[in-house]
């Protein structure tokens, strides 16, 4: 029997996938009683390649969207402020909530404070370049300003 998986099998198959030689009591029983797949006929069939071609659709966009993001904010710098100790320091450490946080509050866009990635820990004024990762194959540059307060 020929199966289409609605989800992931375990050593079957992974969801989208088309399975052609699947035990009839198998898929009857288990697969289409579980809902993890439909039979594969020429309707289903065109449905997942309909289905695909959307998602390819928009995966392409939101990958677009990412780039146009990036370039943007390659532009852009934040300002954080921070409290100064003792002999001019910084008083503890800027982190990618506080980034985030400026960012909206400047640029009314909001950045995921865990895609940003900090090398180390900020804990001194200054400027520094920090890495956001904003899709899989994309990564866009954010200049920090950090500030006396």
């Amino acid at each position: 029997m020929k199966v289409i998986l609605l989800e992931d099998v375990k050593s079957l198959g992974k969801k989208g996938d088309v399975i052609d030689n699947v035990k009839e009591g198998y898929a009857r029983n288990f697969i289409l009683a579980k809902k993890l797949g439909v039979e594969a006929t020429p309707e289903n069939l065109n449905n997942l390649k309909l289905k695909k071609a959307n998602d390819d659709k928009v995966a392409a966009q939101i990958l677009q969207e990412a780039k146009e993001f990036a370039k943007e904010m390659e532009d852009q710098s934040v300002t954080v402020k921070m409290k100064a100790g003792e002999g001019g320091k910084a008083f503890g450490s800027v982190s990618t909530k506080e980034i985030a946080t400026a960012y909206k509050e400047q640029y009314k866009k909001e950045i995921d404070k865990k895609k940003i990635v900090l090398p180390e820990a900020i804990k001194n004024f200054g400027t520094y370049e920090i890495k956001v990762k904003l899709h899989p194959q994309v990564a866009g540059v954010l200049r920090v300003k950090v500030e006396e307060a």
